[in-house]
């Protein structure tokens, strides 16, 4: 950061003039109550980082809770796994962006648009990771509860469940970055909230210290939600760790 500062200090550097230092670009954060882009169009910068991690935290979250029944109703069946988890595995390479178009077909340019973007590009991994850690349970396992006597429902209940959740949670946060970098992807299709439309809006007045705070929110605030999966991981999946 220091040697950012010193180079781009001089305003003779071209490289001041693309990347000026954050002694210039920082104050942008002060400037207009916060308040970044047009008249009408414009949103806080609290609201911007507000309405991104709404719609990624959401998406996530329905993508977590789906997989999970999705991948104990295929684990249910082996005819289910036969047929079901290649075309998983065919849509799951997909990268969360080449979603964009079709959302926008589907659900034009709107909060739905970022929330399927960003379900998508972990559903279908996360019901794959589902499958694969109810086949890594331990026979004796289910052995031990059908010998105490719990039923099928009681055996997935206190056992399939409590033993999946933390694999499946852990894919989830590696599968974040993935997720919140499509999220922003679909913020620059139009949307006239969130920090890609920070970073569009620099863009479109050829204001780079605006784009450079931009992009310095997205990746403070990314590192940020990465360390409170962490910390939920560890809190409430501690039986794994």
């Amino acid at each position: 950061m220091g040697a950012w500062e010193v180079i781009g200090a001089n305003p003779e550097n071209p490289i001041s003039q693309v990347l000026p230092p954050p002694s210039k670009f920082l104050p942008v954060l002060f400037e207009n109550d916060f308040k970044i882009g047009l008249g009408s169009q414009s949103a806080s910068i609290y609201q911007s980082v507000t309405v991104t991690l709404v719609r990624v935290l959401l998406g996530m979250t329905i993508a977590f809770v789906g997989s999970i029944v999705f991948g104990l109703l295929i684990s249910l069946s082996k005819w289910s796994e036969l047929f079901i988890l290649p075309i998983l595995g065919l849509i799951a390479p997909i990268a969360p962006i080449a979603w964009v178009p079709l959302a926008l077909v589907i659900f034009g340019v709107s909060n739905l648009t970022a929330v399927f973007i960003v379900f998508m590009g972990v559903f279908f991994t996360l019901t794959i990771a589902t499958v694969a850690e109810i086949k890594r349970i331990p026979d004796n396992l289910l052995i031990t509860a059908e010998n105490l006597g719990g039923g099928n429902f009681a055996r997935w209940k206190f056992v399939v469940i409590p033993a999946i959740l933390p694999g499946v949670f852990t894919l989830l946060r590696l599968n974040f970055i993935a997720a919140w970098m499509a999220v922003l992807a679909a913020e620059m299709t139009g949307l006239r909230d969130g920090l890609g439309t920070v970073v569009m809006t620099g863009r479109n007045l050829f204001n780079s210290n605006l784009i450079l705070l931009g992009i310095c929110i997205i990746g403070i605030t990314g590192f940020a939600i990465d360390r409170l999966l962490l910390v939920i991981q560890r809190r409430f999946f501690w039986w794994r760790i």
